[in-house]
This record gives structure tokens, C-alpha cells and sequence, in this order.
């Protein structure tokens, strides 16, 4: 099914649908994603882009690797 078709299915399955909670629902779907349809600033979006490189080559710490170097660097704040 193309993009078109799923949307107008959408529309067809909304404007039948009687739950209201159902419509809340959707209703707070639409608002979040038109919240988050500001772009992002370049500077936090090219850090997301590293990030996600670092995870996608394998080139991340886990979380007990990084406590073991911290418990190294600064042993007298795991008293």
C-alpha cells in the first residue's frame, strides 16, 4: 500500500472512529510530532549524527566500564 492510500485509510478509520479516548490519543500523536517539527540546531543534530555513528561502529563504553574508570580516576568519591 503507498503512502497515499495508508493516509487516506487513516482519515477513512478516524472519521468513523467513536472512541474518544482513542481520539485523544491521536489527538496527542499529532501534537507531539508538530512539537518536534522544529529543526534541530546544526550543532545538536551533527552530535546525534556522531553519536549514532559511534553506536553504529561499535565505539561506545559500557555503563560498568565507564564506573570502573571513574572509581580509578576518583577513588575518594566511592568511599
Amino acid at each position: 500500500m503507498d503512502i497515499q492510500s495508508e493516509k487516506l485509510d487513516l482519515i477513512q478509520w478516524l472519521a468513523e472512529l467513536d472512541d474518544l479516548r482513542m481520539i485523544k490519543l491521536v489527538s496527542s500523536l499529532k501534537l507531539s510530532n508538530e512539537l518536534r517539527e522544529e529543526p534541530l540546531p546544526a550543532k545538536l543534530k551533527s552530535g546525534l549524527d556522531e553519536a549514532i555513528q559511534n553506536i553504529e561502529d561499535d565505539k561506545t563504553f559500557s555503563h560498568e566500564d565507564v564506573k570502573n574508570q571513574a572509581k580509578k580516576k576518583f577513588p575518594e568519591l566511592f568511599k
